[in-house]
């Protein structure tokens, strides 16, 4: 049995490799902003929308790789108010979610869902809550000058395994919640299935 990431991100790639977790990774090809902003039209949650998104790249990719254990993920990100977060097109983008973020807490919701032949078999969501500090306009402006390259692609700008560890005062939930995976749960789903020994 074969595990295959709908998907090619470098970090949950790496996620799956540092755990021993045997994959390969395949594009699912699927028109995200479409579906996001129909979900959305509809009035969706953060966390109805992380899953929805993960469930339509698995189960788009599983019908391609039939007997293949396909796992689609997928994160969103919510100011306190409920406000979610795309990722900025440009620097002046991401400095205003830096500002928007300052002195208030998000939640990161990341959704994992397994399909096999089309059919989704497993899901699980999780949650992390993040406490942003207050933030000063020159601390961002030196921010963006050193991680720009790096956070560009990422919903809320930050890496915190890098130094957008600076931007909080308190965090809640797992690690690799916030790196974009319910990794615990999908390892023991996986050893279910065999994919893992026991």
């Amino acid at each position: 049995m074969t595990l295959v990431l709908a998907s090619e991100s470098a970090a949950r790639r790496a996620m799956l490799a540092a755990a021993g977790v045997p994959h390969e990774a395949l594009a699912p090809r699927v028109d995200e902003d479409s579906a996001k902003a129909a979900l959305r039209a509809e009035g969706i949650s953060a966390r109805g929308l992380a899953d929805a998104l993960a469930e339509l790249k698995a189960v788009r990719l599983s019908t391609r790789v039939p007997g293949a254990l396909v796992l689609g993920c997928d994160q969103t990100l919510a100011l306190d108010d409920g406000t979610m977060f795309d990722k900025p097109a440009d620097r002046a983008g991401a400095a205003e979610q830096l500002r928007l973020l300052s002195g208030r807490t998000h939640a990161l919701h990341s959704a994992a869902v397994i399909a096999e032949n089309g059919q989704p078999i497993w899901r699980h969501v999780d949650r992390a809550k993040l406490y942003v500090r207050p933030l000063s306009d020159a601390f961002i402006e030196s921010y963006l000058d050193a991680e720009y390259e790096a956070v560009q692609y990422c919903v809320g700008c930050y890496r915190i395994e890098g130094p957008g560890i600076q931007l909080f005062s308190r965090i809640e939930g797992s690690h690799f919640t916030i790196l974009g995976l319910p990794l615990l749960p999908l390892l023991d789903f996986l050893r279910t299935r065999k994919i893992l020994t026991s």
